[in-house]
């Protein structure tokens, strides 16, 4: 495989993981009341634990793309 394939993989890789992490915010900040209603029903949580439980996802979900996909695709675009 070629190293501009493997640049190539990880640039679509980068854009789909931020398109997910895009439509979860916008789901999480515009259904929020109906959200924490339907997730209520399957546990307990109060409204300040829902919160927190997207948000700490949201940043470890944008965190773990930034180390396995966006470093990569910079690395291999720097030595390409």
């Amino acid at each position: 495989m070629l190293i501009s394939e493997l640049a190539s993989f990880f640039a679509w890789c980068t854009l789909i993981n931020y398109s997910v992490l895009l439509i979860w915010f916008l789901i999480f900040s515009l259904g929020h009341d109906w959200l924490h209603l339907m997730h209520g029903k399957w546990f307990e949580l109060t409204e300040q634990q829902f919160d927190l439980v997207n948000y700490c996802g949201i940043g470890l979900f944008k965190l773990f793309i930034v180390v396995f996909n966006l470093a990569p695709y910079i690395a291999l675009i720097i030595i390409d």
